[in-house]
């Protein structure tokens, strides 16, 4: 499991720039980034280098912040290689809260998931693993 930092962002011009700006003055590298929105507000969802230097940069710049754990799973960048993971995952019957994705170096993707529950996270980290697919850890990044 990596650590993913969210922020709760106005729905104010200017307000992603500045969180980004943050973000870099504080020498925090950003891999993904995901914006959902409401009416008011959005949750932006950063996979980063440090979430606790992020977290506290953002913190000192008066964003609303949180860090959680979430799954994220290296894929083939390919037709089907989500679905093949996906796969692993039904049999477990899960609840994936959200998801998104993001594609690196070498024909590879890596599918970031909200699961429902350490124990289920753990099995499914598990499972993946033993199906041929790579859970990242922090140091991976």
């Amino acid at each position: 499991m990596i650590r993913q930092n969210t922020v709760f962002l106005e729905n104010q011009r200017g307000r992603l720039s500045a969180l980004c700006r943050t973000m870099s003055e504080a020498g925090v590298n950003m891999h993904a980034l995901t914006i959902t929105e409401s009416a008011d507000y959005g949750l932006v969802r950063i996979i980063c280098d440090d979430p606790d230097k992020a977290k506290a940069a953002l913190d000192a710049a008066d964003f609303r912040s949180n860090i959680s754990k979430v799954s994220a799973i290296q894929i083939p960048n390919r037709p089907g290689g989500l679905a093949d993971m996906i796969a692993v995952l039904d049999e477990l019957n899960l609840n994936i809260e959200y998801g998104y994705c993001f594609s690196t170096e070498g024909g590879l993707a890596v599918d970031v998931f909200k699961i429902r529950g350490e124990a289920a996270n753990a099995e499914a980290a598990f499972k993946l693993e033993a199906a041929g697919f790579r859970v990242l850890r922090q140091g991976d990044l």
